[in-house]
């Protein structure tokens, strides 16, 4: 399986939907920064991203965006294939 970070808040209804999709994907080795909890984190993730907003999510290292990217993904089946692990 890849490995998948995420950068997410306790309270976003959004961070809880891409957790909820990866879930069901079979993923359980996901990396999470709590950036409501470590402020300075929130800085690298929009460094990182050139985004402020969460969650953003990568994928082996490719970011993905955000939920709707991520669910985006998977309605056009390419989700499965940045989750396979690579040959």
């Amino acid at each position: 399986m890849a490995r998948v970070l995420i950068y997410a808040t306790a309270a976003c209804p959004y961070c809880q939907a891409a957790d909820r999709l990866l879930e069901r994907k079979g993923v359980s080795d996901i990396e999470r920064v709590r950036v409501d909890l470590e402020p300075a984190r929130r800085a690298e993730m929009q460094q990182k991203s050139g985004r402020s907003t969460v969650p953003q999510i990568w994928i082996d290292g490719r970011h993905i965006g955000g939920s709707d990217e991520l669910h985006r993904l998977d309605d056009s089946g390419q989700l499965d294939k940045l989750l396979a692990k690579a040959p």
